[in-house]
């Protein structure tokens, strides 16, 4: 039996594999929604935020990281919540995002903002093509990549100081989990977050520093809005059974907040970890 203490990195890259797929399948098997091509075009705009934001700590320590002058590598941009704010400090963003919506957000924001330092990669990590950076970032990205262990090789290949990811302490997710068991009768297989991630970093060799801070709680800006992401996280139509059964739980269980609906207040842990890539 493995020492869940001291485990090697091959039961580390393959407890974690072992999770994902768990992910991958209890889905699969469930859901009614269709499987989409592009799962956040649907709610791109959503991760679209102010690059001069001041309110948010996480990104407080980010700004702290950049030396000015050297190039950034952002894996997995997104709508550009942090690739925005970061490319107003460093040399170069080299944004590798393959949501064609995430893309779209990320570059209407760069026009809105007068942003041009930021090169949009539109190809899933590891990429096809050469890049490299001085620091490279992961941000609420690898949750559900079972091979990870190639998705971080290739990320410390590619960055000459310093790795960054931002990790929450449950799965980003996981706001939904609740929901799980009265729609579908059963829990949620939840994905790696930041209590296996260090683990996996340890059983890597690697030295980490972790920063934790927090964020708010997942908000929304009316209940319709709520809906919508409980239906794309527990794949769902709209209309049927389990759909009718989510939205009477949902006036139950979510409440306004500061003229926002959430399931609840509280602002969510999650760190910011940083390590030496492999020389």
């Amino acid at each position: 039996m493995p020492d869940p203490l001291r485990l090697t990195e091959s039961e580390a890259l393959a407890a974690w594999a072992a999770r994902v797929r768990a992910d991958g399948d209890q889905v699969a098997r469930l859901r009614e929604a269709p499987e989409s091509t592009d799962f956040y075009a649907p709610v791109a705009a959503r991760f679209r935020a102010d690059p001069h934001r001041t309110d948010e700590p996480v990104l407080d320590i980010l700004r702290g990281l950049v030396q000015p002058g050297e190039p950034w590598l952002d894996i997995g941009a997104g709508g550009g919540r942090y690739a925005l704010p970061i490319a107003l400090l460093a040399k170069e963003v080299i944004a590798v995002e393959p949501s064609g919506g995430m893309a779209d957000v990320l570059r209407e924001g760069m026009a809105a903002e007068g942003i041009a330092n930021i090169r949009i990669v539109a190809t899933r990590w590891p990429a096809a093509v050469a890049v490299e950076a001085d620091c490279s970032l992961v941000a609420n990205v690898g949750n559900d990549i079972a091979d990870i262990g190639p998705f971080l090789d290739a990320m410390e290949a590619a960055t000459r100081r310093l790795c960054v990811a931002v990790m929450p302490a449950a799965p980003p997710a996981s706001f939904a989990y609740p929901f799980w068991p009265p729609i579908h009768g059963e829990e949620r297989k939840p994905l790696p977050a930041l209590p296996e991630f260090l683990a996996l970093l340890l059983a890597r060799g690697k030295l980490f520093e972790v920063r934790l801070s927090s964020r708010p709680a997942m908000a929304y800006p009316d209940f319709e809005t709520a809906l919508g992401f409980l239906r794309q996280q527990l794949f769902i139509e709209p209309g049927g059974a389990k759909d009718q059964l989510l939205q009477r739980l949902a006036a139950e269980r979510l409440a306004t907040y500061d003229g926002k609906v959430a399931l609840s207040p509280k602002p969510v842990p999650v760190a910011v970890v940083t390590w030496e890539p492999r020389q």
